[in-house]
């Protein structure tokens, strides 16, 4: 029995092992196209990776481009915005010194005009009053009638012309100078009473807002932040066509900045741009606007 088994089973065997050698050959054939496919694959991969860093690599040289234009703009506005600074403060020193001069020919003119009013107009000569003599239109002895000039007729004053508390005293344009003189010298306390006697006497003179703004500023050589800024803003509520009132309002917002008060500085410097957009300070604050935070 065993000798009739044993062909069969070796026929099974071979059998078996002849299926186990396509079953490989199936597989090796399976896995050499897994092989290709993949090997194709990963060449696609590499090509979309090698595209997408090209892509990368031009983008970042565009960047970089677009960094160095944006850089050298910055610069060139930085330098655009200090030459236009400069400009200003050369305009600004220019417009000081032709106002410093027609203020100091005012003044001299006023001068003069005193030197040259006759004696009865004016204040008494020390001569006079040194000798005792009456002046004119005064009865011998006793004070000068009221109401009365040289002549005798009523007095009369002419229709907006300053007047002063002192009669015969400096003018408004004298009063200014010599205040101004004074801040000059770093007498801040004399120039102030000169500033405050010319507010005072001459409310309405053409040199009142230059006055009130350099009141201020003998506040702001002090250090007295908060007086200083008081008297900006009143050169901008009682003056606001005058030359000084846009410098005043900016530096009423400098003031707010440095107080830490943002929204009131930005309120300030806002207003110096549409109140007066052609002024020198305009330009300053949209300058101070763009980097207040």
């Amino acid at each position: 029995m065993w000798r009739c088994l044993l062909p069969a089973a070796f026929a099974a065997g071979n059998l078996g092992c002849f299926a186990t050698r396509e079953d490989v050959q199936t597989l090796q054939s399976d896995m050499g196209s897994m092989r290709a496919e993949t090997a194709h694959a990963d060449s696609a991969r590499q090509a979309q990776i090698a595209a997408v860093a090209g892509a990368l690599a031009q983008a970042n040289d565009t960047l970089r481009g677009l960094s160095a234009r944006l850089t050298k703009w910055q610069g060139d506005v930085r330098g655009d915005l200090y030459t236009v600074q400069q400009e200003l403060i050369q305009i600004q020193e220019l417009t000081g010194q032709s106002q410093r001069r027609l203020q100091e020919l005012r003044a001299g003119l006023e001068a003069r005009g005193q030197s040259l009013q006759p004696s009865g107009m004016g204040a008494p000569s020390p001569l006079d009053s040194s000798r005792g003599a009456p002046t004119a239109g005064a009865p011998p002895g006793g004070p000068p009638t009221s109401g009365t000039t040289v002549s005798g007729s009523p007095s009369t004053s002419q229709p907006g012309a300053p007047t002063s508390t002192v009669p015969g005293g400096p003018g408004p344009n004298q009063l200014f100078q010599l205040a101004l003189d004074q801040l000059r010298r770093g007498s801040t306390g004399a120039a102030r009473a000169g500033f405050s006697d010319l507010l005072r006497q001459y409310p309405n003179a053409d040199v009142a807002a230059d006055a009130q703004f350099y009141l201020a500023e003998t506040y702001a050589n002090e250090g007295n932040t908060a007086a200083a800024d008081s008297g900006y803003q009143a050169v901008v509520a009682k003056y606001p066509s005058s030359p000084r009132a846009p410098t005043a309002l900016y530096k009423h917002g400098v003031a707010m900045q440095a107080a830490g008060n943002i929204q009131a500085a930005r309120a300030a410097l806002s207003d110096v741009i549409r109140k007066y957009p052609r002024s020198d300070e305009a330009v300053l604050a949209k300058d101070r606007l763009r980097t207040l935070q």
